[in-house]
């Protein structure tokens, strides 16, 4: 149950900087790539299924969309702390660098989404049908988050581990 709530908590940390991240690049694409970037498009296709989305104002689905895009960080990140404490904690396993160990996790996210559950469920289309310029931006985004959950995990998991021991 620790290293899920560690992993959740990591996981809503790493979510800043990947926003950032996505804000930044977004801003470079050409003006024809600059549509809504995924969180805005699969939290306005979710508010349109359940018919909320004619009833919010922009303030709304701006407060939706970060709120939505938070939430599955957070979610992402709870899995993922379940996943590396089950892997570190195997006797003799060789502990992966959290930067490396969370990248890594970060792009099977990206591949698990956008090539996956998000296309399958109707909410978005596979990355394979966005530019190029889009699926780098995307996939980047990923690599940040992976990359700022595993340090962030890692940084919680020892702050818990001394506060265990007393420290």
């Amino acid at each position: 149950m620790k290293s899920l709530l560690l992993g959740a908590l990591a996981g809503l940390a790493a979510t800043a900087p990947m926003s950032v991240a996505m804000k930044l690049m977004h801003e470079r694409l050409p003006r024809e790539e600059q549509y809504p970037l995924p969180p805005r498009a699969v939290t306005m296709e979710l508010a349109a299924g359940v018919g909320l989305d004619e009833q919010m104002d922009e303030p709304a689905r701006e407060a939706a969309t970060w709120a939505a895009h938070f939430g599955y960080g957070a979610a992402c990140g709870a899995a993922y702390g379940a996943l590396a404490g089950s892997v570190n904690s195997r006797a003799g396993a060789t502990r992966v660098p959290p930067v490396l160990a969370g990248a890594s996790f970060g792009l099977a996210v990206w591949a698990g989404s956008y090539l996956g559950w998000l296309p399958a469920a109707g909410l978005l289309r596979p990355a394979t049908e966005h530019p190029p310029r889009r699926v780098a931006l995307m996939v980047a985004a990923h690599l940040v988050w992976g990359a700022a959950a595993g340090l962030a995990l890692d940084a919680l998991s020892s702050a818990a581990g001394r506060e265990g021991k007393g420290e």
